[in-house]
């Protein structure tokens, strides 16, 4: 919301700026960020990213490194053969269009 700028008042008291919210700002900012944070908390499970069963870490047993196995540049020879669409005209009668001479 908006930040209210230094004003002075109409009886001459001066007023520092301020920040305001709107009406019920304040509590659903709150909500929204007690929700996020126990969204972050329950949501870790107390696990570290790839030390689960499987992974191989502290086994003493290495996983097998994914290998590509595409050869670029990729052929379609489907569309090789295929013929490139002739444009036809979408009317079979001449349109006839006026010549902008003395019209205006």
């Amino acid at each position: 919301m908006p930040w209210i700028k230094d004003y002075v008042r109409s009886d001459g008291t001066p007023v520092k700026g301020y920040f305001r919210l709107p009406a019920g700002a304040r509590r659903e900012t709150t909500l929204l960020g007690l929700f996020v944070a126990g969204a972050f908390v329950l949501g870790n499970g107390g696990t570290t990213a790839g030390a689960g069963p499987g992974t191989g870490t502290g086994t003493g047993e290495e996983l097998p490194r994914p290998r590509s196995t595409v050869v670029y540049p990729i052929k379609w020879p489907a569309w090789e053969k295929q013929a490139q669409p002739h444009p036809t005209p979408a009317v079979s009668y001449p349109i006839v269009f006026p010549s902008p001479g003395s019209g205006r």
